[in-house]
């Protein structure tokens, strides 16, 4: 098998649909993955940020095997153990009272929606819309891709679903001005990753907060990507000082197995039976891969260790901007980084890195995104700087 084309396979195949870079991984281990030739490659992509405990964790596998020896699925018709296990850790450990569980991060922002609206229909006299920030990503469904505010996924698609208002991103005051009566929501990330890592001001999440409490209406954060540790803590908005109505969270919650969830505050939790539902979601097999991961991230304090070791890279990516003139600003929280470039560049770095071993994320043109799995040492990180800057002074 490992003499097959593989690229040309997808390309007869696969919708073109993905934007691959030459690169078949057959085999991962901790911070490293193999491809189909063997050779070996330190991984600062982490499946999109997915993977939390980096490849094939012991505690993780564990579970798994485990759990397929036991119950693999079952509608949610009935109960199951390790739904309900996984429900009691989210809440013991976060703001937020209920959960619901499907399969990825757009399931989870849209059952958020769903939720806003129907809090709307009830106690807001039928408010329906949602206010969501320029640049943002909330998925790739239709309705979010509506309310993912860039130009280049929602032109594809028009007439988008309404119900959606795209308002200018770290602007408090363009919230307040596009709030109307049927406002129900706004919809928000901590910060910004498919839009290159960006970092809002320090108030804003607390004025954005302040304002739906003042108008009586839901905020969600989407912490599809800086939850379950990625940014330092074990919520995004922990660092923000606020607390959501309605909390989404996927990516890292099982570091592989897809499951996504959506939590709420006791009083927005309006749903009555046959409302929402999912056939998969809330697993056993899902949702006891995914108490594994939390628990083991909670029991180790991962977070504490992601918010040291990214200061560091932080500070080691911050040296490349005043040693490389190509490298204009280094930006980020935890392990959710980001190096902006002078140029249009990001594909050559990427593919450069590639070739030296090391897998990076091209986010946009001129800027490239590190995800390493949680567990990164410091080790990892010295080996992939020294990549980057023999990397950046080749171009």
């Amino acid at each position: 098998m490992s003499q097959m084309n593989w690229p040309d396979i997808e390309a007869q195949l696969y919708l073109r649909t993905f934007r691959r870079i030459p690169l078949t991984i057959t085999r991962g281990e901790g911070t490293r993955v193999w491809d189909d030739e063997g050779r070996e490659y330190l991984d600062f992509v982490a499946g999109w940020a997915v993977n939390a405990l980096g490849h094939c964790h012991p505690v993780l596998v564990e579970a798994i095997e485990r759990q397929a020896r036991t119950l693999i699925h079952t509608s949610n018709q009935f109960y199951t153990i390790p739904q309900l296990e996984l429900a009691a850790l989210l809440v013991q450990h976060s703001c937020l009272d209920r959960v619901f569980f499907c399969n990825s991060g757009v399931e989870a922002a849209e059952g958020a929606v769903k939720l806003a609206r129907r809090f709307g229909k009830l106690h807001l006299n039928g408010a329906y819309e949602v206010i969501t920030a320029g640049d943002s990503f909330h998925g790739r469904t239709l309705a979010m891709t509506a309310a993912t505010a860039q130009e280049k996924y929602q032109q594809l698609y028009t007439p988008l679903p309404p119900g959606f208002v795209n308002v200018e991103w770290n602007n408090a005051q363009a919230i307040r001005d596009a709030t109307v009566p049927h406002t129900c929501a706004v919809m928000l990330e901590p910060l910004q990753g498919e839009a290159g890592v960006r970092i809002p001001d320090s108030d804003y999440l607390r004025q954005v907060q302040e304002w739906c409490d003042q108008k009586g209406i839901l905020l969600i954060l989407d912490e599809v990507q800086t939850g379950i540790g990625r940014t330092g803590t074990l919520f995004g908005y922990e660092q923000a000082g606020v607390e959501p109505d309605i909390l989404i969270l996927a990516k890292g919650l099982a570091s592989g197995v897809p499951i996504g969830a959506f939590l709420a505050k006791e009083h927005v939790s309006v749903f009555q039976p046959g409302d929402h539902g999912s056939t998969f979601g809330g697993n056993p097999l899902a949702c006891a891969a995914a108490f594994a991961v939390v628990n083991h991230i909670i029991e180790n304090n991962i977070p504490g260790h992601v918010q040291r070791i990214g200061t560091r890279f932080l500070d080691l990516l911050n040296e490349l901007t005043r040693e490389f003139p190509v490298a204009k600003e280094a930006r980020g929280r935890g392990l959710l980084l980001a190096l902006v470039l002078e140029r249009d560049i990001a594909d050559e770095i990427t593919l450069s890195c590639l070739h030296h071993g090391l897998l990076i994320n091209r986010v946009r043109p001129n800027a490239i995104r590190f995800m390493p799995p949680l567990i990164t040492t410091d080790d990892d990180i010295d080996e992939a700087m020294s990549i980057l800057r023999t990397v950046l002074a080749s171009v």
